[in-house]
């Protein structure tokens, strides 16, 4: 992955909704090849930056900029940016095979060849043709995340990726993450699971009340960082 932009950057950013301040004045980067580990208890503040980053919350005060961008912002960045949220957007009546062929068209891949190796990486080629309606939450998850990989972002966002995936399943989903990552991707993925998180992540970004405490490499050692930062976990 050679184009598009070579990193994204928050610059003091803060968002309020009201009078509630879910990120206050966060500065932050991601390189290619990071994979970032966001951590944080509940509303720390994680899917807002998330958000921020995917250009889908404006914030209230500070900078979000992707160096290397053809233009600063508008559809160059966001046909960039793959998303996995925790509303999966598939489409529970179409089989597996026909969500990946829609949301292909909508990024323009026009080679079906594309979603035979995207249902393939997701471990789906045998049931490719059944309804996602009849799909495990970790069979939807997985193909959720080819999805968010047809058009090869430069910057991957996924928000609780491992939800509902056995340990097969987390096997192929770490695999599939490291591939990008080596490929040159920026991979920023928020969980609360920090034994996953240890050994997969590069670098881990702590934040609590909004505020990042915390972001430095580790290749393991998750827990006991995070527990000397925000205790329990």
């Amino acid at each position: 992955m050679t184009d598009g932009f070579t990193s994204v950057r928050l610059t003091d950013v803060s968002r309020h909704f009201g009078r509630r301040r879910a990120v206050s004045r966060v500065s932050l980067t991601v390189e290619r090849g990071d994979i970032l580990g966001l951590l944080g208890p509940n509303g720390a503040g994680k899917s807002t930056l998330i958000g921020m980053m995917a250009t889908l919350v404006t914030p209230t005060s500070g900078t979000v900029s992707y160096p290397g961008a053809v233009t600063p912002d508008g559809p160059d960045i966001r046909r960039r940016i793959g998303v996995l949220a925790h509303e999966l957007h598939l489409y529970p009546e179409l089989t597996g095979r026909q969500n990946l062929l829609f949301f292909a068209s909508l990024y323009g891949v026009s080679d079906p060849a594309v979603v035979d190796r995207a249902l393939e990486s997701a471990g789906l080629s045998d049931r490719a043709d059944d309804t996602v309606l009849s799909f495990s939450r970790g069979m939807r998850q997985r193909l959720a995340l080819e999805r968010a990989l047809l058009h090869r972002p430069s910057l991957l966002l996924l928000d609780e990726p491992f939800t509902g995936l056995d340990d097969r399943a987390v096997g192929l989903v770490s695999r599939r993450l490291r591939e990008l990552a080596s490929s040159g991707a920026m991979i920023v993925l928020a969980t609360h699971d920090l034994d996953l998180a240890d050994g997969l992540i590069t670098r881990m970004a702590v934040v609590q009340n909004g505020r990042l405490l915390a972001d430095s490499t580790v290749s393991d050692g998750v827990r006991e960082r995070y527990r000397a930062l925000i205790g329990g976990g």
